[in-house]
C-alpha cells in the first residue's frame, strides 16, 4: 500500500514546533503540499521555509471562524484537502483544585474545541473533493487521555474528550470515505514536555522522566510523526476510530 502523499494537500495545526513540526516535515518529505497552522508566526514561518514548499497560516484554533478560514484558504490555493492533522495543544500543570477558570478554558479551547472546529471544517471540504469524498484526519490524543495522571487535570480531561470525539466522528463518516484516527503519544522530547515544570529542566530531570518509560528513553518527535503519516496514508485504509498508542509500552503495564 502507498504511504506517499504526492499530489495531496495536508493541513497540520501546531506545526511550528514539536511533534507538529516533525509531522509537517514527514508529510512534506513524502510529497504532500503542507499548510502549517500555528499561533507563533516566527516559528511557523521558519518551519514553512525549511520545508521548501510549506506555507503558514497564523491564528488561534480555538476560534471557529479562523478554522473555517484555514480550510477555505487551503482549498482555494490547492483545490482540495486530503489530510488534516490536529497537533495543536497546550498543557497546564496543576491539580484540579488549583486549576483556574482561565486555565481550564484555555486548555479546552485549544485541545478540544480547536480539534473539533478543524475536524468539522475539514470534513466538509473532504466531502467536496473532486472524484468523490475522501480524506484522513489524525487527531493528537495522549496516553493521559485514557490513563490519567496526577497534576494535569485539565490536560487529561481534554485528551479524553479528543479520544471520544475521534471515535464519534469516525462512526459519523465511516461511509463517507473519511477516516478519523488518533495518535496517543507518551513521553516525547518536545517543548511541551519541558514547559511549566516546578523545577529547572536539567538532563537529570529528563533522565528521571525517561526512567518511568518501559523502554527507558523519551521518544523523539519524528517517531510520532511517522505513525501519524501511516495513519494518514492509504496503508491504513481499513483503520478508522483507532486510538494508536506510541508510548514505548507505558500503557501496557
Amino acid at each position: 500500500m502507498q504511504t506517499d502523499f504526492a499530489g495531496r494537500v495536508a493541513v497540520v495545526t501546531g506545526g511550528a514546533s514539536g511533534m507538529g513540526a516533525a509531522t509537517a516535515g514527514e508529510l512534506a518529505a513524502r510529497g504532500a503540499q503542507v499548510v502549517i497552522v500555528d499561533r507563533n508566526a516566527g516559528l511557523a514561518a521558519a518551519i514553512a521555509t525549511s520545508l521548501g514548499q510549506g506555507e503558514a497560516l497564523i491564528g488561534d484554533v480555538g476560534d471557529s471562524a479562523f478554522c473555517d478560514a484555514v480550510v477555505a484558504e487551503a482549498v482555494r490555493r490547492h483545490g482540495r484537502l486530503d489530510v488534516m492533522v490536529n497537533a495543536a495543544g497546550v498543557i497546564v500543570r496543576a491539580r484540579g483544585e488549583h486549576t483556574t477558570d482561565a486555565q481550564w478554558a484555555s486548555v479546552m479551547a485549544v485541545n478540544v474545541s480547536g480539534t473539533f472546529f478543524m475536524c468539522r471544517a475539514a470534513i466538509a471540504a473532504m466531502k467536496a473533493n473532486q472524484g468523490g469524498s475522501s480524506g484522513a484526519i489524525v487527531n493528537f490524543g495522549s496516553i493521559w487521555g485514557d490513563l490519567g495522571s496526577a497534576g494535569v487535570a485539565a490536560y487529561c480531561a481534554s485528551k479524553g474528550a479528543v479520544h471520544n470525539l475521534t471515535r464519534a466522528l469516525a462512526l459519523d463518516h465511516a461511509t463517507d470515505g473519511i477516516r478519523v484516527n488518533a495518535v496517543c503519544p507518551g513521553e516525547v522530547r518536545t517543548p511541551m514536555l519541558q514547559s511549566q515544570r516546578s523545577e529547572p529542566v536539567t538532563q537529570q530531570l529528563l533522565e528521571r522522566i525517561a526512567a518511568t518509560v518501559p523502554m527507558g528513553r523519551l521518544a523523539e518527535p519524528i517517531e510520532i510523526a511517522r505513525v501519524v503519516a501511516f495513519l494518514a496514508s492509504d496503508a491504513a485504509s481499513y483503520m478508522t476510530g483507532a486510538l494508536v498508542s506510541v508510548d514505548a509500552g507505558y500503557g501496557a503495564r
